[in-house]
């Protein structure tokens, strides 16, 4: 599955075997159920065989302060430790509108090398921050994907993001008198932020070859599992309810995925056995969840401290805390 690869040599970690020659198949940990590789996805993606994939499942970068694709957890960590902000703005929420063109650019480029290892048929299941969405969607067209749905992660666990304008008339160098009457036609109204309880989850499918039959019979993709997917009981829609997970201490990740919707999504798409990837892994949820639902994962991660932490939680096969 993977062309001459040799792994990053500042890798430490029990997970990652170091071998040059792969013939067939992937990296495995010592569970032969996940595979760990750390580096730009765009690099260690070109290593992946043509229709050598089933499903991908990714959370990526958004495009937001902080947070981009050349995102560095010790960088922004760094930042946002100063007031719990970044660049005078809770993390990931300063506003910049060349942010959608950055990012579709970026996009363009992993979901070129998505095309290309996953089978005719096959999911590509991106999250998304709901006002880029429309940007990765585009992305994920312009390199041949069809978009086929949108979901909704819905939770509940959030916090306000609206700014109110009083902090800004405080600190204006004008008289008590005049501020008090700024203040009085404001109104306490703030930015267009409301608190945010859903996530997009793109829902993008490489063209199958003929008939969804056909395509099924020859690559065992292009269909849906409704009956094996169920969440929190019932039949999957195309709100996903599952409510934030509570973080480990030692898991620094910002933004970190239920295992149990990562589950949901990954029994849909995909069926035992077969190979997802996620080529934005984090802290390792979607290998998680491959390793719970009996699938293959690989996980891409350019940052080395995440891989520590995944290496952690991947030492309980039935862990759920994120």
């Amino acid at each position: 599955m993977y062309k001459d690869l040799i792994p990053y040599k500042d890798v430490d970690s029990v997970t990652l075997t170091a071998i040059n020659k792969v013939p067939d198949r992937p990296l495995k940990s010592p569970d032969d159920d996940s595979t760990i590789l750390q580096g730009d996805c765009l690099d260690l993606m070109l290593e992946i065989a043509d229709q050598s994939v089933h499903l991908i499942v990714t959370d990526p970068p958004y495009g937001l302060d902080g947070m981009g694709s050349d995102w560095n957890a010790a960088a922004l960590d760094k930042r946002k430790s100063k007031a719990g902000v970044v660049g005078g703005l809770p993390t990931g929420m300063k506003f910049d509108p060349k942010q959608g063109v950055v990012l579709q650019a970026f996009f363009e480029k992993v979901s070129d090398q998505a095309m290309r290892v996953l089978y005719p048929g096959a999911f590509f299941l991106v999250f998304s921050a709901p006002r880029l969405s429309h940007r990765m969607a585009t992305a994920m067209e312009n390199t041949g994907f069809e978009i086929r749905d949108m979901y909704a992660w819905h939770y509940t666990r959030s916090q306000a993001k609206a700014f109110s304008m009083d902090h800004f008339v405080v600190r204006m160098k004008s008289s008590e008198r005049v501020k008090t009457n700024i203040l009085r036609k404001l109104g306490g109204r703030k930015t267009a932020q409301l608190r945010p309880q859903f996530e997009p989850i793109i829902v993008g499918q490489k063209p199958k070859e003929g008939t969804h039959i056909n395509n099924w019979l020859q690559y065992e993709t292009g269909l849906i599992d409704t009956k094996n997917a169920q969440i929190n009981g019932g039949m999957p829609s195309t709100v996903l309810a599952v409510e934030k997970p509570i973080k480990d201490k030692y898991n620094s990740h910002l933004t970190v995925k239920p295992v149990a919707l990562i589950e949901t999504l990954i029994k849909l798409f995909s069926k035992k056995g077969q190979i997802v990837l996620d080529p934005f892994v984090g802290s390792g949820t979607t290998l998680l969840a491959t390793r719970n639902t009996g699938r293959q994962g690989i996980g891409i991660e350019i940052n080395k401290e995440y891989i520590d932490i995944i290496n952690q939680r991947l030492g309980v096969r039935n862990h759920d805390q994120t």
